[in-house]
C-alpha cells in the first residue's frame, strides 16, 4: 500500500494535488489539522507499507519514523520547506528540501513538475502567504488580474480550513477537501460551480473574520502586535489566516495570534515574522517547550497563561535587535 502523508493546509493539500494529477496512484491519505505534523508515526506503525510520499511536514519532527521506514527499505519521496535536522542519506530516500523563507512545498512541487499545474501552485503559495512568489508566477504566466485575485482568495480559504484543535473544528476534514478539489481540472472551475468547496469556505471565513476583527489587540508596540482569541472553534479556525492578514497590513512588524486552548490554561500561538525580514519566528518559538516552525512562520502548541508576558518580551526583544 502506498501512503500519501501531507499537511492539512493549502500548501500540503495542493502539493499532493499537483503530484497526483501528474501521476495518479491509489493510496491511503494520512493528514490532519495544520498543527498535526508528526504524521509519519502513523505510517511507520503499519505493516502493509510499500512506498510513501511525504509533503509539507518537518523532517526534523518525523526523523524517528522516517529512519524506521528507511531501515525497512521502503521507498520514500520527501518534499518540504521546514526544518530538517540532518537529512538521512539512503538509496530509498528522495529528498526535495528547501528551507528558504521565500518558498513552500507546493512551489517546490511546481518546479519538480515543470510548472504543469501552476495555477494550483499559485493558490497554494498565496495560502502560505508567499505573496511575492505567487505574484511573480502570475506575471510570468500572464494570469489576468481577476483570476489572480481568485487564486489568492482560494489559497487563503483552503489554508483557513486547516486550523483547529481537531478535525471537528474544521469545515472539511483535510483528506475530504483534497479529494473534493481533485475532482476539478482547474482551480477556476471551482468558481463556476456554486456547490464547490470554495463557496462553502467563503461563507465560513467571512463569519469568523468578522468576529476576529471586532477584537482589540492584547499588546502593540513598534516591534509587534499580539492578539489573544477566546476558546472557540471560530477562533481556532481563523487564527492562522488572521496572522497572515496582519502581517500583510504591517510588513515591518512581527505578529502573534494566541488562541486559548480548550483546557483554558494555555494558548496555541501562531507567530509571523515581519514580511520585511522573514526570519526569526522559529527562533522565538523554539525558546518555549512546545514551540517550533520555520523562519517566517512558527508556533507554540501550549503556552501557559503565566508565560504570556515572557513570550511578549521575547518576541519584542528579538525584533528590537534586528
Amino acid at each position: 500500500m502506498h501512503y500519501d502523508v501531507f499537511n492539512g493546509d493549502a500548501d500540503g493539500i495542493l502539493a499532493l494535488l499537483q503530484l497526483r494529477k501528474a501521476a495518479p496512484q491509489a493510496s491511503t491519505p494520512v493528514t490532519g489539522v495544520k498543527r498535526d505534523i508528526q504524521l509519519l508515526d502513523q505510517v511507520a506503525q503499519q505493516t502493509d507499507v510499500s512506498s510513501v510520499t511525504v509533503l509539507d511536514i518537518s523532517m526534523d519532527k518525523n526523523k524517528t519514523a522516517l529512519e524506521a521506514l528507511i531501515k525497512r527499505d521502503i521507498p520514500v519521496f520527501y518534499c518540504d520547506h521546514h526544518r530538517t535536522g540532518e537529512v538521512p542519506v539512503a538509496d530509498n530516500l528522495t529528498a526535495l528540501i528547501n528551507t528558504d523563507a521565500n518558498t513552500c512545498t507546493s512551489l517546490l512541487i511546481n518546479q519538480h513538475l515543470g510548472e504543469r499545474y501552476v495555477a494550483w501552485a499559485i493558490a497554494a503559495a498565496y495560502g502560505d502567504n508567499m505573496v511575492a512568489a505567487a505574484d511573480a508566477l502570475c506575471e510570468k504566466h500572464g494570469i489576468a488580474t481577476d483570476q489572480q485575485a481568485f487564486l489568492n482568495e482560494l489559497g487563503v480559504l483552503i489554508n483557513y480550513n486547516g486550523y483547529g484543535a481537531s478535525v471537528d473544528d474544521l469545515h472539511f476534514a483535510p483528506a475530504e477537501l483534497y479529494h473534493a478539489l481533485m475532482a476539478y481540472d482547474s482551480p477556476f472551475a471551482l468558481q463556476t460551480d456554486r456547490t464547490s468547496p470554495y463557496y462553502q469556505l467563503q461563507g465560513g471565513y467571512a463569519d469568523d473574520m468578522a468576529k476576529a476583527q471586532a477584537l482589540a489587540p492584547e499588546h502593540t508596540s513598534i516591534e509587534s502586535t499580539i492578539y489573544c482569541l477566546p476558546n472557540a472553534a471560530w477562533a481556532r479556525r481563523i487564527s492562522g489566516v488572521l496572522g497572515n492578514q496582519l502581517a500583510n497590513q504591517a510588513p515591518d512588524k512581527a505578529h502573534a495570534v494566541l488562541t486559548l486552548n480548550p483546557n483554558e490554561q494555555d494558548y496555541t500561538v501562531s507567530v509571523r515574522a515581519p514580511l520585511s525580514q522573514r526570519h526569526g519566528a522559529d527562533e522565538v518559538c523554539g525558546q518555549f517547550p512546545t514551540g517550533g516552525g520555520r523562519k517566517a512562520a512558527a508556533g507554540i502548541n501550549q503556552l501557559p497563561k503565566s508565560e504570556l508576558t515572557s513570550f511578549i518580551d521575547t518576541l519584542n526583544q528579538y525584533y528590537r535587535k534586528q
